[in-house]
Formats: C-alpha cells, sequence, structure tokens
C-alpha cells in the first residue's frame, strides 16, 4: 500500500441524489410526531427557517468547495484561511461526530431488525451491517457511490409516495377540501405553543439537516466538481420545501396537530388510511435502509476526513495511505473498528444506548456548522486582499454568516433549556477544552 491520492469515482447522479438523500433521515419518518408535538401547525416554519440558516451554511461551504475541491474540506479551509487550531478541532470534531452518528445509526439497525426478528440479538444485526458496509467502502469509492445512490433512492421515493398520497387523502377526505385546512388553525391556532415552542422546534429540526455536509466532503471525489457540487448544492433549498415543508404540510392539513403520530409514525397513518396493510413493514424497510445509508455515509466521510487531517499533518500520517482502487484503507478500518465499540455496547445495555449517544452529535454538529461559517468568512477576506473571484459565490456575504452565526447561537443557548440537552452543552468547552489539548500535543511533537 502506497501514498496515492483519491480518485475521482463519484458520478454527477451519485451526488444528486446524494444531495436528496443526505439529511432524509428516521427523524422525519419517526421523529417529526414529537417535533410537532412541541409547536403545532408551525412545525412547517420551523422546518423553513432552520432549512434556510442550513442553505446559508451549504453555499458557504460549496463556494469553498468548488473553489478547492480537496479531500478533508472544511477542516482543510479552515486550517488554510483561520489557523492551525481551528482547522484541527473542525477536522477531529467532524470525526468525532460522524463516529457517534455512525455509532447511533448502527445501533438503530439493531432495533429494525428486531422489528421483524425480535429473537435476532440486537448486537449481531450491528455487527452484519458493520461488516457488509465496511466491504462495501473497501471497494472503491464508485461503490460507495453506487451503494448510497440507491439508498437514498429509497428514502426519496418513500417521501414522494408520503407527499402524493396524503395529497390524495386531502383531496377525497370525507371533510372535503377545502374544509380539512382548517386543521391548521382551528386546534390552538398556527402558533399553540407561542414563539418558545417554534423556537425549540427549531433546535430538535436543525438535527433533522445534520449531515448534509457530507457534499462538501465528496468534492476531492467528484468527477467534475465546477458543475456537479454547485448543483448538487442548489438543490437542498428545493428538496427542503418539498421534502420537509411539504410533508409537514401534508400531515397538519390531514389531522389536528395534537393526533398526529399518537398511535404510530405518521408515516404509517398516511399508508393505512390509504388502506396498504403491509405500511408498518413498508415503513421499517424505509427506516432500516436510512440507517444503514447513515452509516455508510458516515464510515466513508470519516475516512476522507482522516485522509485529509494526515495531508496537513494534523493526523497520523498512516492515514494518508490510500489502496490502488484510491481507497484511504486504514482511515475506513480504524473508523470502522471503532464502532465496534457499539456492538459491546449494545451487548451491554440494548434498551439505553440510543440516547446516550443523541446529545453529543448534535452539539458536534453545531460545532461543525459554525466552523464552516466562520471558516468562509476567512476565505471571503483572503480572496478580497489577493484580487480573486470565486466562481460559485455564497448568497449575501457576509450577512448571511452573521445570521446563520446568531442563529446557532440561539440553538445552543436553546439546547440549554431543554433537559435532556443541557448535559451536551455543559460538555461543550470540556471537548473544547480536550481539543485544544490534542493540538498543543500536536505541536510539541513537531518541535521535537
Amino acid at each position: 500500500m502506497e501514498n496515492k491520492n483519491l480518485k475521482r469515482g463519484l458520478k454527477n447522479r451519485h451526488l444528486q441524489m446524494m444531495a436528496l438523500g443526505s439529511a432524509i433521515g428516521t427523524g422525519l419518518f419517526y421523529g417529526s410526531a414529537s417535533t410537532i408535538a412541541l409547536t403545532g401547525p408551525s412545525v412547517m416554519l420551523a422546518y423553513l427557517i432552520s432549512g434556510i440558516v442550513i442553505y446559508f451554511i451549504m453555499r458557504m461551504l460549496g463556494e469553498m468547495s468548488v473553489h478547492e475541491p480537496v479531500a478533508g474540506s472544511f477542516s482543510y479551509y479552515a486550517t488554510k484561511y483561520w489557523g492551525g487550531f481551528p482547522g484541527f478541532l473542525a477536522g477531529w470534531n467532524y470525526w468525532y461526530c460522524y463516529i457517534m452518528v455512525s455509532m447511533a445509526e448502527i445501533t438503530a439497525v439493531g432495533i429494525y431488525i428486531n422489528y421483524w426478528w425480535p429473537d435476532v440479538p440486537q448486537w449481531l444485526s450491528a455487527l452484519i451491517c458493520l461488516v457488509i458496509i465496511t466491504a462495501i467502502n473497501l471497494v472503491n469509492v464508485s461503490a460507495y457511490g453506487e451503494t448510497e445512490f440507491w439508498m437514498a433512492f429509497i428514502k426519496v421515493a418513500a417521501i414522494l409516495s408520503m407527499i402524493v398520497l396524503g395529497g390524495y387523502l386531502i383531496l377525497t377526505n370525507p371533510v372535503g377540501y377545502p374544509d380539512n385546512i382548517s386543521n391548521l388553525w382551528n386546534y390552538g391556532g398556527f402558533l399553540p405553543n407561542g414563539a418558545w415552542g417554534l423556537a425549540m422546534a427549531c433546535v430538535v429540526v436543525m438535527f433533522s439537516y445534520g449531515g448534509i455536509e457530507l457534499l462538501g466532503i465528496t468534492a476531492g471525489e467528484a468527477e467534475d466538481p465546477d458543475r456537479s457540487i454547485p448543483r448538487a448544492i442548489n438543490q437542498v433549498i428545493w428538496r427542503i420545501l418539498i421534502f420537509y415543508v411539504g410533508t409537514m404540510f401534508i400531515l397538519m392539513c390531514l389531522w389536528p396537530w395534537n393526533q398526529v403520530g399518537m398511535e404510530s409514525s405518521p408515516f404509517v397513518q398516511i399508508f393505512d388510511n390509504v388502506g396498504i396493510p403491509a405500511a408498518a413493514h413498508i415503513l421499517n424497510f424505509v427506516v432500516l435502509s436510512a440507517a444503514v445509508s447513515v452509516y455508510n455515509s458516515a464510515i466513508y466521510s470519516n475516512s476522507r476526513m482522516l485522509y485529509g487531517l494526515a495531508e496537513k499533518g494534523d493526523a497520523p500520517q498512516i492515514f494518508k495511505k490510500v489502496s490502488s482502487r484510491g481507497v484511504p484503507i486504514v482511515g475506513t478500518l480504524v473508523s470502522s473498528g471503532i464502532t465496534l465499540i457499539i456492538v459491546l455496547m449494545n451487548y451491554l445495555f440494548p434498551s439505553q444506548i440510543f440516547m446516550y449517544l443523541f446529545a453529543v452529535v448534535i452539539i458536534s454538529a453545531v460545532i461543525n456548522w459554525v466552523c464552516i461559517t466562520m471558516t468562509h468568512l476567512k476565505f471571503r477576506q483572503y480572496c478580497q486582499e489577493n484580487n480573486i473571484d470565486s466562481k460559485f459565490k455564497s448568497i449575501l456575504y457576509p450577512l448571511t454568516n452573521y445570521i446563520s452565526l446568531a442563529f446557532l447561537a440561539g440553538v445552543i443557548f436553546m439546547m440549554y433549556q431543554i433537559p435532556d440537552m443541557k448535559n451536551a452543552v455543559i460538555a461543550l468547552p470540556i471537548w473544547l477544552g480536550i481539543l485544544y489539548a490534542g493540538y498543543r500535543f500536536k505541536l510539541s511533537r513537531q518541535d521535537k
């Protein structure tokens, strides 16, 4: 195994489907009911507001990725345009975040398999999934891209089916269209829990969009990054409007908001009402695909982040080694191997482990988005000082940067108000301190 380069094997159709599916996860299929309970019909507004901020951040990352499509994405940019520690922090925080995501999703795989085969140990399902997905990632980047294409296709098809069938129910509902639209305001108004409920819902909704920055990670292996990355990122706003806001509109019209998801997933409710008896089995297949998809992407992106960190000296040089097929094998095996810890934890604590991971993931995601936003400010300053004209400009720089930073600060404040998330906010300075200590240790090793 030699030091070679990554290969550009991700086709435009891979990136387009990944753009559509990257932020569609189990949160939308199962978690939407709890988000609706926080804010009622204004959940549509929560998805829209949060989605617009995410789109701003994606345009910032897209501008940097098109200007310089490299492995390591925003960690590389943070080092180049902001400084050594920000780059170190961005890379290792992203890697750590998606190790936690990997663990959460592989735990979810065991839960979904148990729905069909309750006698299969949860840890065994997790182990089998880990081995299969790791093997796929070791083949080449095209194997990852093809697998992710079809996993994303399943998620997208499920959402579009729900919107079409839900629209059919609205038009044929015995209550009669447009009378059922009144569900949007008849049960306590559009904002039944006020602005505070909307703000709390925005916190939960933000993490439905987690993973969307994967498009920046793919820049180093996209076949035509100048064309494919802008096209993929520009789809973000449309998929937010169609998949998230559209789905919530359908649900809010079909039922009073305080009855959505009380008996089962909103997704199951729609398929049941259309008369599809296998609704629960269809949903379980979709969410299983979604969990495997996220795990697949986490292993891929973590191995590329380790490669990028090694390239700039922030990680051991062994992570820079790639196979003849352009796969960073050591990074893939290490990222996968660490998630084996969760197989043991699933064996020891099968019922509690999922919630243990959740708060850690969400605070790490906020750090990722703050790093992208701040790095972009530094990038544009660099461009102005050196008379560089980037090809894919972000929207309304620097206003959208400051709006995004204020919004993310608000997210952290609201997280502190939510008991289940408070500990993650308290642990934030400790985590930043650990990363800084790691950075200082790296510098001390270089000085010797």
